[in-house]
């Protein structure tokens, strides 16, 4: 166990003040998340240090395409959520707690560096479940990451307050988070969470106060979040709001959990979905869980040359240099050291 931050004595409960659910928790009962506990009028966090997934993966795999290129991260994940999502793919996990799942290893925040190091990993991603909830020990891993010279990547649903997303400023470098819909109401059915607006906001902060690189990933699930108000709406918002060269992965659904009655997106939808995020002002728009050509590829928007060509999560071919396109010298908006 460890001491949790963010929460503050509420007479007889704790009030957790880390992400909007905004638990007042019993003595002796977790939050939401199922990973912070009040115990005696303390809240801990009971997941710090434990693991229930570790991998090395290309960069490309959150998705992130526009902050180094071709590098490794490696991946880390532990247990819990924040939110309830009917397709959630890693439910076994995000559904879990501490005592729930047997597979939780303990891998100490100095060890992480050493570990990224032998794996020839360029950075560290924080992600497989809500890392979020998992702060305390992100926040360690990820200061030991900034003084060895590592990146540090948040795979989020974005569901933090700006305290939480404060404690992180320093530290995280890309803010990767999923936009699952753009109403109250897509998020309640779909999430099991009360209002949307938090998670823009966060991704504006991150963006704006402490210049986190944000690429955003939207899930494009028939009759839920499909439809062209949805779709504009945060394409809209994507362009207002984080500026245009800011990525959009539209990816694909597939029948899963709560959801599996439903069909496979259809790739017409997909490819609508991009033409109206391309109608809409934003350059890098592009198709996840669904092989369609060049729809994975860096375009420049100055000249049209193919900056990076993918395929999967694989660096086929670049004309791209330090950020811009190596053709014509137009911006991509990219973090590239090369």
């Amino acid at each position: 166990m460890h001491e949790a931050l963010l929460w503050e004595p509420d007479g007889d409960r704790v009030h957790c003040l880390l992400c909007p659910n905004d638990c007042r928790i019993a003595e002796g009962h977790r939050g939401i998340c199922g990973v912070r506990e009040n115990r005696r009028g303390t809240l801990y966090a009971l997941t710090y240090g434990l693991v229930s997934s570790v991998a090395v993966d290309p960069i490309e795999k959150k998705p992130v395409f526009h902050f180094h290129p071709g590098s490794r991260a490696l991946s880390l994940g532990s247990v819990g959520c924040s939110m309830r999502c009917g397709h959630c793919q890693n439910w076994q996990i995000s559904r879990s707690s501490p005592g729930e799942k047997a597979l939780l290893d303990h891998l100490p925040p100095e060890e992480v560096v050493s570990l990224a190091d032998a794996q020839g990993c360029s950075g560290v991603a924080f992600t497989y479940n809500e890392p979020v909830i998992w702060i305390e020990y992100v926040l360690d891993v990820a200061r030991a990451c900034k003084d060895a010279g590592l990146y540090t990547v948040m795979v989020t649903n974005g569901y933090v307050t700006s305290a939480g997303l404060d404690l992180l400023g320093d530290v995280i470098d890309v803010w990767r988070v999923d936009v699952k819909g753009f109403s109250d109401r897509v998020y309640r059915d779909l999430c099991r969470v009360g209002s949307f607006r938090s998670i823009l906001d966060a991704a504006e902060r991150a963006k704006t106060r402490w210049s986190m690189h944000v690429e955003v990933v939207t899930n494009v699930i028939p009759t839920v979040n499909d439809d062209d108000e949805t779709l504009a709406g945060i394409a809209r918002w994507i362009q207002g709001a984080l500026g245009p060269d800011t990525p959009w992965h539209i990816t694909r659904f597939f029948p899963y959990l709560d959801l599996g009655y439903l069909e496979p997106t259809p790739i017409a939808t997909l490819e609508h979905a991009r033409r109206i995020g391309i109608e809409t002002g934003l350059h890098f728009v592009f198709l996840g869980n669904v092989s369609v050509p060049g729809g994975e590829d860096t375009v420049c928007p100055g000249c049209g040359t193919v900056a990076i060509a993918r395929d999967g999560y694989t660096v086929r071919r670049r004309r791209s240099r330090d950020g811009v396109c190596s053709q014509c010298g137009t911006s991509l908006g990219m973090v590239d050291p090369e």
